[in-house]
């Protein structure tokens, strides 16, 4: 019972919270350079496609296993509410650098605070955070895959569309950054 509560909290908090920095945090178009390729589009449309197909492998009986609640709910508050938690400081932490389109402001500086300072796409790192605790408390391992692969697939997608804009227009401090960063996960990728 205590776990369906905090399923349908991050069921409403998470697509509430994107939708709301999809109406406010577009780029401005007189004042950003936008070079999103499209990357937006095709993450949402994966990601709501993942969730369809996630929910509706939680049927598959092959791929269920079974995880007493507490433990579920222990995944779910680990992973999910800390991996939301990280996303969000790090949109806060870039401030008006933050646009959920790709986009690169006049002024463009490389932050490198708060999460930044250890891997160069935090938010990402927060939101595959949240997708794994999720997917994790399915009890299913076919909705585990279908939800954490994909999403991952076109989250590296956005990550290679993301870095090009900024090595083309922060050059030089934009490389070094990247020399000392990882990805996604600290000293690991």
């Amino acid at each position: 019972m205590v776990f369906h509560f905090f399923e349908i909290l991050v069921a409403v908090i998470f697509p509430l919270s994107e939708a709301l920095l999809t109406i406010f945090k577009r780029a401005k178009k007189d004042r950003t350079r936008v070079q999103d390729e499209g990357s937006i589009g095709l993450l949402w449309a994966v990601i709501l496609a993942s969730i369809v197909l996630s929910v509706a492998c939680r049927w598959v009986r092959v791929a269920q296993v079974t995880m007493p609640e507490p433990l579920r709910v222990a995944l779910l508050l680990g992973l999910v509410l800390p991996g939301l938690a990280l996303r969000w400081m790090s949109i806060l932490t870039l401030g008006r650098y933050f646009t959920v389109d790709v986009a690169i402001h006049e002024d463009h500086q490389v932050i490198q605070s708060g999460p930044y300072r250890f891997v160069r796409h935090p938010s990402y790192t927060g939101v595959l955070m949240a997708f794994l605790g999720v997917g994790i408390t399915t009890n299913n391992l076919l909705s585990l895959v279908v939800l954490v692969l994909p999403i991952g697939l076109a989250i590296l997608h956005r990550i290679k569309v993301e870095e090009r804009a900024l090595r083309e227009s922060l050059g030089e401090p934009y490389a070094a950054y990247c020399a000392r960063t990882s990805r996604l996960i600290p000293g690991v990728y």
